[in-house]
């Protein structure tokens, strides 16, 4: 009997575990777990305990009738304040946001801290399998652009709609809507191309992020309909896209840039004490974004850095041909800040090599931002 009472206990002691979890974040089957973290189908941080709580969403089916699930960690200080939706991994190439999301939640201590962190690092789970930029679920072709799909009415369920909407549908009725103040959403340039650290920006309020980031630049935007941060702009929740620089890598640097960032945010938010660390100057703004591209296909070769300032007329990059002779050269169409460069040099015609970010004052986004007249534009 001695033997056998340990194996006994374990099924009642995981039944007491779980009656002290929030009733309002138990799964459709309740007593699943992942890794000895709780698997929900819904999130309601004002049902959840003080402190770090880790946590599986189980958005949706997959198509071996299995499940696709996404990890959250709530963290809840001692005190109530704000709650801040902070999201990386929408698209499945894009990590450096998974890395501050790890450092930041490692570093907060919730005795101190103010309000609710609600940290989702790594959003699109196939994409993240497959390391691809697109939801790429099943058998039926590449998948779409989950950063495309986000719906702007609050009462949307995710019952309807392909594999890829229904996901993105769920994301916002099951965690963004009814758990958010506001939020930051973490990005990188996709595969063959490279980001500063850039913020885009919709709103006076949001503005006010994006300098407290304190990125090289800012684009100051209408932005895009069905985007996570437009989307919520759209329903009165101040949200940025923050993006880190290059895909599929953990780039230290990049990662320290971001969590000095979201920290400051956090601080001036009233959730964490001290004050913002300022260091990093105060950013480019810039309200026109021109694509370089190439009108040839071949192997383009850049002659620019991020973040240096070009005049027009200026050489960006020659495009030569298998031989190595030059067929192609792009320059400058304007003064501008460089916001974004190719940097797979296999290029195609059409392809964008340089990006490049300006300022035009007839422009109806202004310095603090964009009236509410102007609208996102339709997702392609």
């Amino acid at each position: 009997m001695s033997r056998l009472f340990p194996v006994l206990a374990r099924p009642l002691l995981a039944v007491a575990l779980f009656a002290a979890l929030p009733t309002a974040v138990m799964a459709g089957e309740p007593g699943d777990r992942i890794d000895g973290s709780p698997v929900i189908e819904k999130l309601d941080v004002a049902t959840m305990p003080s402190g770090k709580t880790r946590l599986w969403l189980r958005v949706d089916d997959n198509e071996i009738g299995q499940g696709y699930y996404v990890p959250i960690i709530v963290v809840k200080g001692a005190q109530p304040g704000p709650r801040f939706l902070l999201t990386a991994g929408i698209h499945g190439d894009e990590l450096n946001g998974i890395g501050v999301i790890h450092q930041l939640v490692e570093g907060l201590d919730p005795a101190t801290m103010k309000g609710t962190l609600i940290a989702m690092p790594g959003l699109n789970a196939p994409g993240l399998r497959n390391s691809t930029r697109a939801f790429t679920g099943g058998h039926n072709g590449s998948g779409d652009n989950l950063n495309r799909l986000i719906p702007r009415d609050p009462h949307v369920q995710g019952d309807e709609g392909n594999a890829a909407q229904r996901y993105a549908r769920r994301l916002w009725s099951r965690v963004f809507t009814g758990n958010t103040d506001f939020a930051i959403d973490l990005h990188t340039q996709s595969r063959g191309g490279a980001y500063p650290a850039y913020v885009f920006v919709a709103t006076p309020v949001a503005k006010r992020i994006a300098m407290m980031l304190r990125p090289d630049s800012v684009y100051v935007n209408a932005g895009i309909d069905g985007a996570v941060e437009d989307m919520l702009n759209a329903n009165a929740i101040p949200a940025v896209t923050y993006e880190l620089g290059g895909a599929e890598v953990f780039d230290n640097a990049m990662i320290a840039r971001g969590l000095r960032g979201v920290r400051n945010v956090m601080i001036d938010r009233g959730m964490l004490p001290g004050k913002p660390d300022i260091r990093d100057p105060e950013p480019f703004l810039g309200n026109v974004v021109t694509n370089v591209d190439s009108p040839r296909g071949g192997w383009a070769q850049l002659r620019v850095k991020l973040n240096q300032y070009v005049k027009k007329g200026d050489v960006l990059a020659v495009v030569t041909d298998p031989f190595g002779r030059t067929i192609a050269t792009l320059t400058a169409p304007l003064d501008a800040r460089v916001a974004g460069l190719g940097t797979d040099p296999r290029t195609q015609p059409g392809d964008m090599v340089v990006r490049l970010l300006s300022w035009d004052d007839s422009l109806p986004c202004k310095r603090d931002g964009c009236p509410s007249t102007v609208t996102p534009i339709k997702a392609r």
